[in-house]
């Protein structure tokens, strides 16, 4: 199995008495990172995998950067845990490439509880992305294949 941890782009700061934080869109700059690492992505990925968003604006702006059919699962919202996440995504049994748009600091301790067996606040950066692989039951040790954020996708081919 692939599992991509994709954290949402940059979002407007979230003001209480203004709107709520599940309503927080993208800012300028995240829309332009989203943009870049979602085309970039989408020539990476096979064309059958599954993508699963966080329900927030912020999660689905940046989902549809990728210009594929996508899920919304409440089980990737902010009030989640790693554990969730990675029922939602089937890890590590899945057959399938799986792409996850999610939030901090959940998509780094889902990365740590892979890696660690345990979760803890690993930090991945706004609009980047956190690719695990699993070879399955002859090597199941998961292992990273690539950690990337915007600043350097744009430099990839």
């Amino acid at each position: 199995m692939e599992l991509i941890l994709w954290r949402h782009a940059e979002a407007e700061p979230h003001v209480p008495d203004r709107q709520g934080d599940q309503l927080r869109e993208l800012t300028a700059k995240g829309a332009r990172h989203a943009s870049r690492v979602g085309a970039w992505l989408d020539r990476q990925l096979p064309a059958h995998c599954r993508i699963l968003s966080s329900p927030a604006a912020r999660c689905v702006q940046t989902a549809e950067a990728l210009g594929r059919k996508f899920t919304t699962v409440e089980a990737l919202n902010t009030d989640s845990t790693p554990q969730r996440i990675l029922e939602a995504a089937g890890w590590p049994d899945n057959k399938h490439t799986v792409v996850v748009v999610g939030h901090q600091p959940l998509l780094g301790q889902v990365a740590s509880l892979i890696f660690a067996g345990t979760a803890q606040d690993w930090k991945i950066r706004k609009a980047s992305v956190f690719w695990i692989a699993s070879k399955g039951e002859d090597d199941p040790a998961p292992f990273v294949r690539l950690a990337v954020g915007p600043d350097i996708v744009g430099k990839l081919r």
